[in-house]
């Protein structure tokens, strides 16, 4: 049996960041991932935007984490010329009756540390022409980034800090015993046994189910982890423009409940896409995750185009084209509010050496680094 002191679970962007930041602080570290590459899950399919940080309750884990890793995500992408923009965000009341929500979101910002300021409906054309709002915020340091090559960056440093990667390996199982974690993993039909001082549940949408299925843990670990959040999933799907849009910058409806709306996103290269939108998928089963289809049905256009142009009034008809879609790992349900990150430590479920990383959504990208900073100061705890 190979002894190893910590194995990551999965090589999205925040397995990658924990493995990183595992490395740099000494340890021993392997990257487990089941696919052939890396952040083949919910972080090859999202917006790919450096959040700011404006929408977290203050005080939470969403709204720390969010801010630190804005600021550790710029750094590293100067330093190893990871494609990424500060491009800036409007978030746009369409009507008066959302002012309310627009300043409650500044009162947030402002308490969370983030810079926005509040522009009339004419400040706000100033710097989009085309947008249609009777208010706005305008928020300096979102920006978008080239997530694969960040995600690239990611784990150049965590090999050259001596940790590992290895593809095409999927966790069978986990039995935790006084020595540690004993793994099996199945790599390219083989079966290898790992002992594991410290595990890292970074599995994205596997999270919780992989969190079900630890054995041997003791009595009061398994009263705790009876409290494990009920997996749920959502997809969202994202059109892409047909020509370029008159947009520099990103723009987000008046946020509603715990979703920020159809919005407006760019790439490197300027061209617009939309979304996500918002679907919930009824999953019988974690096997149910293998078969989830990522296709984006052309017929939800019509939502698309009635939400973009209240923002957009201009928008050509017929100009949207289906992009691609992503499905975000949620740990709460249709109706119920969005909960923070849930970062389960031996504090939160008594095993040593073990934390869970459940509902790591959005902001999850621009967190990353700064999870894997709290991780690292989990364990050493």
């Amino acid at each position: 049996m190979d002894r190893i002191d910590t194995l990551v679970i999965g090589a999205g962007a925040v397995g990658l960041a924990v493995g990183r930041a595992m490395a740099q602080a000494g340890h021993e570290v392997v990257v487990a991932e089941a696919a052939d590459g890396i952040g083949q899950g919910v972080s090859s399919r999202n917006s790919e935007v450096i959040h700011a940080g404006l929408y977290y309750t203050p005080g939470s884990a969403k709204a720390k984490l969010c801010v630190r890793g804005k600021d550790l995500m710029y750094e590293l992408c100067a330093r190893q010329g990871v494609p990424h923009r500060a491009c800036g965000k409007l978030v746009v009341a369409t009507d008066e009756s959302q002012h309310t929500a627009l300043l409650a979101l500044q009162h947030k910002a402002t308490r969370n540390g983030v810079p926005v300021d509040w522009l009339s409906a004419n400040e706000a054309r100033r710097r989009e022409p085309a947008v249609h709002c009777t208010a706005a915020l305008w928020s300096p340091t979102t920006g978008i980034v080239d997530s694969h090559a960040f995600m690239l960056a990611l784990q150049g440093d965590m090999e050259r800090a001596g940790g590992l990667l290895a593809l095409c390996s999927q966790v069978q199982s986990l039995h935790f015993t006084p020595k540690g974690a004993v793994v099996q993993v199945r790599s390219e039909g083989a079966e290898t046994t790992l002992l594991a001082r410290h595990v890292v549940n970074a599995a994205g949408l596997h999270a919780v189910a992989l969190a079900n299925r630890m054995r041997g843990l003791p009595t009061q670990a398994l009263r705790r982890l009876q409290n494990l959040p009920k997996a749920h999933f959502a997809k969202g799907s994202y059109f892409t423009l047909a020509g370029r849009a008159p947009f520099q910058c990103l723009v987000y409806p008046a946020p509603v409940d715990a979703w920020l709306g159809v919005h407006l996103t760019l790439d490197l290269g300027g061209q617009a896409r939309f979304g996500p939108d918002l679907e919930w998928l009824d999953m019988p089963g974690p096997d149910a995750i293998a078969a989830i289809d990522y296709t984006v049905q052309p017929a939800r256009a019509q939502g698309f185009e009635e939400a973009i142009r209240r923002y957009w009034p201009a928008l050509p008809a017929g100009a949207l084209h289906p992009g691609y879609s992503g499905v975000r790992p949620k740990i709460h349900g249709p109706g119920e509010p969005a909960p923070d990150f849930r970062i389960d430590g031996p504090a939160q479920h008594g095993v040593a050496g073990l934390v869970n990383l459940f509902g790591i959504e959005s902001p999850g990208l621009t967190s990353s680094m700064a999870i894997g900073e709290a991780v690292v100061a989990l364990l050493s705890d």
